[in-house]
């Protein structure tokens, strides 16, 4: 079957036929958009209530941050993995399959999101306290989370829509979906804020008003049939949840879902780090807990990027690894890796530049706070100009079905380092052993991750020199 769609190239799916260069910068660049309006949703927030509210409104948004954090783990887990499965069936000429996993993610995403919104709700105080709400900053993470879990199952379908409009080969409109929400966010939040002075209550509004109409879009297009290029649809048939499909797309999503709820623990344990250790300097609490809240912002953003062009290769590379073309998915993985390197290490040097101009976007209210912030910036982010390597080759084992070495190296940075060197460096340097963990962490995980690429590339290199000699044997 394959043969006879490579000899027809009217037949042939573009991601086993086009050039990888072109596929890459189709199905990244709006990945990345997608990827840094997601990021958007939080930070715009941050901006209009630190200028509104002041830091300890950004304190809020900190303390609901690993709320969002458990909620993106959840989206990419069934996003990721059900695009990763569905794009190896279409790679194996498997539509009616890949049809049935698009079913199963959306359904399955509604449930999660239930789930998931009435825990939240139920427990919100302690859950709170727990992720490092001081009493000062208690009402308004309260009033913040409290509205923005309301849009839990419409944030979880977005998420997971969006990575499986990529896959049916329509990444433009996984982007346009999230852009229409963002824009929304960003219109509404000086509106509420300012106008309506609702304050941290407007934000959450304005950010779950705009999850609604994300979700809506691109449900939108899975229902009707918008034109002939799509593989799947939303078909009443196939409403019926079937729990072993869910499992087996589950599994190659779980490295994403790993390394968002790895990063929620991270975040739980820095937040009450930086509220113990900054009230014993003359800092406070409060202003530490705000000032690396902006950076974990500005660190979410500059990972865009990377996470972005992972999201656009894993098509590729998915649909070529059920195809069988190896010399395509080596030519995707080292495009993938120069393209995400060279875009986060120009963030890199603005943040080392300029840092006071970016922190001074969140307000300057206070001297303490934007001085700390600036010394945040430059630490901690010292050493994000690795992040590339890290998050293209951790995509790159979950697009070729390899869970285990992906589920590894995502647990790598922020569980098996960041999260032993967040509780031990401030043993020893105090409020800034936390700021100095970051750098650690990025350059040694990366040296890890080489140790895992490496025979990789010597293994790939070996399939593409036998899909070679077997293309010579087919033209003899």
């Amino acid at each position: 079957m394959t043969k006879t769609i490579e000899q027809n190239p009217t037949m042939a799916n573009p991601l086993g036929v086009e050039p990888i260069g072109k596929l890459l910068i189709t199905f990244s660049i709006p990945a990345i958009i997608s990827c840094l309006i997601n990021s958007v949703y939080n930070i715009v927030d941050q901006i209009f209530i630190g200028q509104g509210i002041g830091y300890l409104g950004n304190a809020a948004t900190t303390v609901a941050f690993p709320i969002m954090t458990i909620l993106l783990a959840f989206g990419t887990l069934l996003g990721s993995g059900a695009s990763a499965y569905a794009a190896i069936r279409l790679g194996e000429q498997k539509p009616q399959e890949a049809e049935r996993t698009l079913n199963n993610a959306f359904w399955f995403s509604v449930l999660v999101g239930v789930v998931l919104m009435a825990i939240g709700l139920v427990f919100l105080e302690p859950i709170m306290r727990l992720f490092g709400a001081t009493e000062a900053v208690l009402p308004y993470a309260m009033q913040y989370t409290g509205i923005v879990l309301l849009g839990t199952p419409f944030n979880i379908v977005a998420l997971t829509l969006s990575s499986l409009a990529r896959t049916d080969g329509h990444p433009r409109l996984s982007m346009y979906g999230m852009l229409i929400g963002a824009a929304l966010n960003t219109i509404l939040d000086p509106i509420y804020i300012f106008v309506f002075k609702w304050g941290v209550s407007g934000a959450a509004i304005a950010t779950v008003t705009s999850q609604v109409i994300s979700a809506v879009v691109l449900t939108t297009y899975f229902v009707k049939q918008i034109d002939q290029r799509q593989h799947m649809r939303l078909k009443k048939e196939l409403i019926k949840l079937d729990f072993r499909l869910v499992g087996k797309f589950a599994i190659l999503g779980i490295s994403s879902g790993i390394t968002q709820s790895v990063a929620c623990i991270m975040q739980v344990i820095m937040n009450n780090s930086l509220v113990y250790y900054g009230d014993r300097t003359t800092i406070g609490g409060d202003v530490a807990l705000s000032a690396m809240g902006i950076i974990m912002k500005i660190a979410m953003i500059i990972a865009a990027f990377a996470i972005g062009i992972g999201i656009g290769a894993q098509p590729i590379l998915g649909y070529n690894r059920g195809a069988g073309h190896y010399h395509r998915i080596k030519k995707t993985y080292l495009m993938a890796v120069s393209f995400a390197t060279v875009l986060i290490a120009i963030c890199w040097a603005v943040c080392q530049i300029m840092p006071e101009p970016i922190i001074n976007l969140f307000g300057k209210e206070n001297a303490q706070f934007t001085d700390f912030a600036v010394k945040c910036l430059r630490i901690y982010l010292f050493g994000i100009f690795c992040a590339g390597f890290q998050i293209i080759s951790t995509n790159y084992f979950q697009a070729t079905g390899q869970p285990l070495k992906a589920s590894i190296l995502s647990m790598l940075r922020q569980l098996l380092l960041l999260i032993p060197l967040i509780i031990i460096l401030p043993l020893f340097f105090g409020l800034e052993g936390i700021l100095y963990s970051a750098p650690i962490a990025d350059i040694v995980s990366a040296l890890i991750v080489a140790g895992f690429i490496v025979p990789e590339m010597r293994k790939l290199e070996s399939d593409i020199q036998q899909e070679d000699k077997e293309g010579r044997k087919q033209t003899d």
